[in-house]
């Protein structure tokens, strides 16, 4: 009677070793700056935020985007405080190439929907003040490298685009039309994982 058992354990913690790991989620956070280009108002003004994400079995995952901004639309002497925010859930695909532990990188293709926020406050004279909180759509893609199992760098490009129609600012020298409000991305930074 004995035998049977000792065979059954060891076959389980044979079973047990052999078994192929559980599948994780390989979250990360990557804090960017970047500059925004191609856009109707603040071609080349810098910008900075953080994308936090996971990605299941190292393929497809979530990410949520924060970009931020300031002086978009150009000096405050001209536009006064302003600035446009971007918060955005994203799905992001990519392929871990090198796998999702240790040193590789991962091209990845990202899409998805959310907020931008847009504010222009005095500007020449007073004259210029709005508010924009509009839904837009954002899609890009990028390629992050991973250096050790925990960090990396990541490079990124992204289109954004408001969904309404809602304001047009037109003050002496100035035309900026919301309902056509779209900009591109371009940023770089570090990925904690």
């Amino acid at each position: 009677m004995r035998r049977p058992i000792k065979h059954l354990l060891v076959a389980a913690a044979v079973a047990l070793v052999c078994a192929p790991s559980v599948a994780r989620a390989d979250g990360y956070v990557s804090p960017f700056i970047g500059v925004n280009a191609e856009n109707n108002s603040g071609e080349g003004r810098a910008n900075f935020g953080v994308n936090a994400g996971y990605m299941g079995a190292g393929i497809i995952g979530g990410e949520l985007d924060f970009g931020y901004s300031p002086s978009f639309f150009g000096n405050a002497g001209t536009f006064g405080s302003n600035y446009v925010m971007d918060l955005m859930g994203n799905v992001i695909v990519g392929i871990p190439v090198g796998g999702t532990h240790g040193a590789g990188i991962r091209p990845y293709g990202t899409v998805g929907l959310g907020l931008i926020r847009s504010q222009v406050t005095g500007g020449v004279n007073g004259l210029i003040e709005t508010a924009n909180n509009d839904w837009g759509m954002n899609a890009g893609a990028g390629v992050m490298g991973f250096l050790s199992d925990h960090v990396g760098l990541r490079g990124d490009l992204r289109y954004f685009r408001n969904f309404s129609d809602n304001s047009q600012i037109n003050a002496p020298g100035v035309n900026i039309d919301f309902g056509a409000f779209h900009f591109w991305r371009a940023s770089f930074g570090v990925v904690l994982r």
